[in-house]
């Protein structure tokens, strides 16, 4: 079965992230499949750009609870989005939590239609949002992420913007990314990759001083009693025994 379709429109290669009996969810399989197909687009010279848009009422839950990628696997899969010598750019038309927002973060423009929400849900099943920081921290708003990283609390494509977390919002979601996409196809192929390599220098800073402990920081708490819990109680459908 195929996680993530591929399409090519005018030089701008789409990667549709396609897993919806688990909304998208980051597990094993689909990280590997979206490596592969994220490679390929950085080699191949008639890719300009990359659009990262999903299926389905989500772009993407966050780790497969079921089937979770290894942290160092998830580390490589941001690493690459930032390092890819292509613009990657995220279209957003659904639900975002957890680990889908490392996915926007490492992107470097990302738009959402007003329908799409947001939450880092990490504290609510016992786990912190630990790799996904190596993107955000460096691209968001400390205040904001310090109330929604600690509460787990939903907020919407307005705040999600006004916080560094999108490039854009709107109603329809195509007619914001239109001229960012036409932008993108009347730039020099080699000046766009020095381009995003300025841009990318801090967010890479982050990488090399904190990967090797924010991985471990995951490891560590994805097998850790309270994340037993909270992620049993997420998949029987109840509130963990932490909740007063």
């Amino acid at each position: 079965m195929t996680l993530v379709g591929r399409a090519r429109a005018r030089a701008v290669e789409i990667l549709t992230l396609d897993s919806p009996h688990n909304r998208n969810a980051l597990s094993a399989a689909l990280v590997g499949e979206l490596a592969e197909a994220l490679t390929e687009a950085g080699q191949d010279t008639g890719v300009r750009a990359v659009v990262l848009t999903h299926t389905g009422n989500t772009f993407s839950a966050g780790a497969d609870l079921r089937d979770p990628p290894p942290p160092e696997a998830l580390v490589g899969l941001l690493r690459q989005i930032v390092e890819l010598p292509k613009p990657v750019v995220a279209r957003v038309t659904g639900h975002v939590r957890a680990g889908g927002l490392g996915l926007l973060a490492a992107c470097d423009i990302a738009a959402a239609s007003a329908e799409a929400t947001f939450a880092f849900t990490e504290v609510r099943v016992g786990v912190a949002p630990a790799v996904i920081s190596l993107p955000l921290l460096p691209r968001t708003d400390p205040r904001a992420l310090a109330r929604y990283y600690l509460t787990g609390e939903r907020f919407d494509a307005a705040e999600a913007a006004r916080t560094g977390l999108l490039t854009t919002h709107a109603d329809d979601v195509d007619t914001a990314l239109a001229p960012i996409l036409d932008g993108l196809r009347r730039s020099a192929p080699d000046a766009l990759t020095e381009t995003k390599r300025l841009l990318t220098a801090r967010v890479l800073e982050t990488f090399d001083r904190d990967a090797d402990g924010l991985t471990a920081l995951s490891a560590r708490l994805f097998s850790s009693p309270q994340a037993r819990e909270g992620m049993t109680a997420f998949l029987e459908r109840r509130d963990p025994a932490w909740v007063v």
